[in-house]
């Protein structure tokens, strides 16, 4: 059903106005009067039916905690833990009195970003963007010009070992036969811990043999345990129609664990996030980064309000990154409504084969004479920086958010999280001005 306000119990009614307790000049306060959130109610109202299910939480109070989630780089846990003590979050999520009880539960918040999708979470950047041109922290020039480059969004797993891949598929296959009713023969987990601790013991050192032999033990005992699960589904006939199916994928993943070599493509880094990728970006701290390949688009000149996020997206499959040109911009001119005129972007970008109407230029090119140009190219290394607060003051590090479609409804929200920080800047030093052109005017006081 369409999302309907919470009521107020008899209890709430003579509570005090959340207006009437905060500063209604705070950043946050502007902010949140500002934001056109009739606009989401519109986009995504399709999205609930009528007279089906229970009513719908209300669209502000879910977008305005993703926001908020966003802006602090926090977890669902910590932003519907502080909904509850902050008034200004409160007021920003569109209460009107202020509440004990958040109305939801962090488990709503999930379904929510499921229910909407990544395609459709860009109007929140979007609306980002309309906010910074109409309030004047960014200009419509700014967002011709832009600065593309890729980065990785990392995924919450440990580094994939082999010793610890092989273990994670014995615990998985066990939890799932526990859950089924599976009797097995042998678990080998206790089997398999001992030998996972040989392994990080021995394999840098003097018994780097020692430590092979327990991987091969470790893939052998893997094997007899799929063999023995597959016996005991084949033993159930017709009736064991659902347990196959709810075996296949973990099976699947286990064998591949275990029959990988060096060389093989389309390799498993972790059983709980199959989408991991492994990345080379030649850093000399971190070799590999194990996530998803994400593009990146910022404005080349820096704004009267900072540096905007005019556009952000996974690309699965690690392509080369002049693949992801076209993409990139295609996405800055549907989330903004401006052409893109001009795009600038590192070596990596080399071949790109962009046909589209916007001028690529690739840093280090010889031979331009335009001063304007040479000092946008300059330009080019501010999106570095931009990055990385992205991944310190936002969520691009370490995404926990499930499969490769929680990879892309995390990348739209960073962007929109970076873009409101900047907001929230912007307003303050709005206000600070203001104040300070007001109190010179003022008559001293006598003492």
């Amino acid at each position: 059903m369409p999302p309907k306000k919470p009521s107020l119990s008899e209890f709430e009614m003579f509570r005090m106005w959340l207006a009437n307790m905060i500063d209604l000049d705070h950043p946050l306060a502007k902010l949140a009067q500002k934001i056109d959130w009739e606009r989401f109610d519109a986009a995504w109202g399709r999205f609930y039916h009528e007279k089906k299910g229970r009513p719908g939480l209300p669209t502000r109070l879910m977008a305005g905690l993703h926001l908020l989630k966003h802006i602090e780089g926090i977890s669902d846990e910590e932003v519907c833990a502080r909904w509850v003590e902050n008034p200004y979050w409160q007021f920003f999520c569109g209460e009107e009195y202020f509440r004990h009880k958040l109305v939801c539960d962090r488990s709503s918040m999930s379904r929510w970003r499921r229910r909407i999708g990544a395609a459709e979470l860009e109007l929140l950047l979007a609306e980002t963007i309309r906010l910074a041109l109409a309030n004047g922290a960014l200009d419509r020039n700014a967002c011709e010009r832009i600065t593309v480059d890729t980065t990785v969004q990392t995924k919450a797993v440990a580094h994939p070992t082999d010793a610890h891949l092989l273990l994670r598929a014995m615990e998985h296959l066990n939890r799932l036969a526990k859950k089924h009713g599976l009797a097995l023969r042998q678990s080998y987990l206790r089997l398999a811990r001992e030998a996972r601790r040989e392994v990080a013991r021995l394999i840098h050192g003097k018994g780097h043999k020692q430590a092979l032999r327990h991987l091969r033990k470790m893939r052998t005992w893997l094997g007899r345990l799929t063999r023995d699960i597959g016996r005991k589904i084949e033993a159930l006939g017709e009736a064991g129609a659902d347990i196959r199916a709810a075996f296949a994928e973990t099976l699947e993943l286990a064998e591949k664990v275990r029959t990988r070599q060096a060389k093989d493509k389309n390799k498993v880094y972790a059983l709980h996030a199959p989408e991991v990728e492994c990345i080379a970006k030649g850093k000399a701290r971190a070799r590999y980064e194990f996530g998803v390949k994400t593009s990146i688009a910022v404005t080349n000149r820096r704004a009267k309000g900072g540096q905007f996020i005019l556009g952000m997206h996974t690309v699965p499959g690690n392509p080369f990154d002049g693949n992801t040109l076209t993409g990139q911009i295609t996405q800055v001119e549907r989330v903004t409504g401006i052409t893109v005129k001009r795009a600038y972007v590192d070596r990596g970008y080399r071949g790109h084969g962009h046909k589209g109407e916007a001028e690529v230029f690739i840093s280090h090119t010889r031979g331009i004479t335009s001063p304007t140009i040479k000092r946008e190219m300059r330009r080019r290394n501010a999106i570095e920086p931009i990055i990385g607060h992205a991944k310190s003051d936002g969520l691009l590090e370490r995404n926990h958010l499930k499969g490769a479609e929680g990879d892309a409804i995390n990348a739209i929200l960073v962007a929109a999280g970076h873009n409101l920080r900047l907001l929230i800047a912007w307003f303050g030093a709005l206000l600070r001005a203001i104040l300070a052109a007001w109190l010179p005017q003022q008559p001293a006081i006598a003492r």
